[in-house]
């Protein structure tokens, strides 16, 4: 999958230790009954951070997550570390937040810095107790390996059902200084909006304000992984974390301005390029959708318009079975909420194989069955919503619903 990026804005090295004074290590500590799978990762600031993190919206939250917001309350937004392991949610367990706990406290005795300063976060199999046993003979271990050059093997240690590993970093200068912020996630199934299903921890060495910085993550997220699904099932763990340590000299971002909105479209680019990849990743997914609303009165409309098509289950098979089905299209837009004129709106598929207009004037035209098959066919499909009501428009980011996704989740348990 290409990476999209804008002027100014160039690919950097490295994932979540792109920025200066980060460190990662991942390992195998037996949580996961595959030897040669990484199921417990970290990463480690030389300096103390500024942090800020955005949460699930379901009810059922997993112990780590209420763990870690009250570290950063407690810390008034600073922290040091994450701690973070696969296969186990620790969530709906009675000595869920005991065992998360537990997790920052150790961490805190190898890294020698406070329990408080480690964000903890886990995923996998909700409602299963977590065996703290295999965390705590393992993390010297973990620990003893901190290494910039050890960032995959991070990423590697949160995937699930993942296919492939999740990393973008970009660099980028602000204040004259050049800065470098870069993330990694994971997530594969259980993808939906309001903080879809994923673990997402960034990292910078830009020097921002925890204001700017909480900011600016929710302001992005909205734009990026709440405009995500995959199955329309929201998890219980979903975390984005993000932690800047100043490494890089530039004067601190207290408010918004230039330099801010400089640091904005920065973790823009890496969130939306993460988000991209958890949508291609979807589980049994065979093609990563998405659907760019235009011409609508407002953003709000235009982002509920393109969300509701993405997340359409019936949208998502035609797209498997390559079916130019613009009724399942214009379906969903009509039950999405949005004001919109239906009589207006167009609608076009497009891939590298070409574009094709199969709706105008909120009505079906005739079109080749063979071009669109054609076009269909491919791995990145775009699904042009053309409400001609305005300016404001939205992107949404999903896959398509294969057979394979009922049989991955039918064993996910075993």
């Amino acid at each position: 999958m290409k990476l999209q990026l804008e002027s100014g804005y160039s690919l950097a090295e490295g994932g979540v230790c792109a920025a200066s004074g980060f460190s990662a290590n991942g390992c195998h500590c037996g949580l996961d009954p595959n030897p040669d799978k990484n199921d417990l990762g970290m990463i480690y600031s030389e300096k103390l951070c500024h942090a800020a993190a955005v949460y699930t919206e379901n009810k059922v939250k997993g112990a780590p997550i209420l763990v870690t917001k009250k570290n950063l309350e407690t810390t008034n937004g600073k922290a040091r570390a994450v701690i973070v392991n696969s296969k186990n949610a620790n969530t709906c367990n009675a000595d869920g937040e005991e065992k998360a706990q537990k997790m920052c406290a150790l961490a805190a005795q190898e890294l020698h810095i406070a329990p408080e300063e480690v964000i903890v976060a886990s995923t996998g199999v909700i409602g299963q107790t977590l065996a703290i046993e295999p965390v705590q003979s393992h993390i010297a271990q973990l620990a003893a390996g901190l290494s910039p050059q050890n960032h995959e093997e991070a990423a590697k240690a949160i995937m699930t059902t993942d296919t492939v590993k999740k990393e973008v970093a970009v660099s980028f200068e602000l204040n004259g200084k050049i800065c470098r912020l870069g993330g990694m996630a994971k997530g594969s199934g259980m993808i939906h909006p309001n903080m879809a299903t994923t673990l997402n921890f960034v990292t910078t060495d830009a020097a921002v304000s925890v204001e700017m910085l909480r900011k600016a993550l929710s302001d992005v997220v909205k734009v990026t992984y709440n405009c995500l699904s995959v199955d329309g099932d929201t998890s219980t763990n979903d975390m984005v974390c993000i932690m800047a340590n100043g490494m890089a000299g530039n004067e601190e971002v207290t408010e918004e301005g230039s330099a801010y909105e400089v640091f904005k479209k920065a973790l823009y680019l890496v969130l939306m390029n993460l988000t991209r990849m958890l949508a291609a990743d979807g589980e049994g997914a065979t093609k990563l959708l998405e659907c760019v609303c235009t011409g609508a009165p407002d953003f709000q409309t235009a982002v509920t318009a393109a969300k509701s098509v993405i997340g359409s289950v019936l949208v998502k098979c035609a797209m498997f079975g390559a079916d130019a089905n613009c009724g399942r299209i214009l379906c969903a837009i009509g039950y999405s909420g949005a004001q919109v004129d239906v009589n207006r709106i167009d609608v076009e598929l497009a891939s590298a194989k070409g574009s094709l207009l199969v709706c105008q004037n909120g009505n079906g035209i005739a079109f080749s069955e063979e071009k669109a098959a054609e076009i269909l066919s491919q791995d990145e499909i775009q699904i042009r919503v053309m409400l001609n009501q305005g300016d404001a428009q939205a992107a949404a980011w999903g896959c398509d619903m294969t057979y394979d996704y009922i049989k991955i989740n039918a064993d996910y348990r075993s």
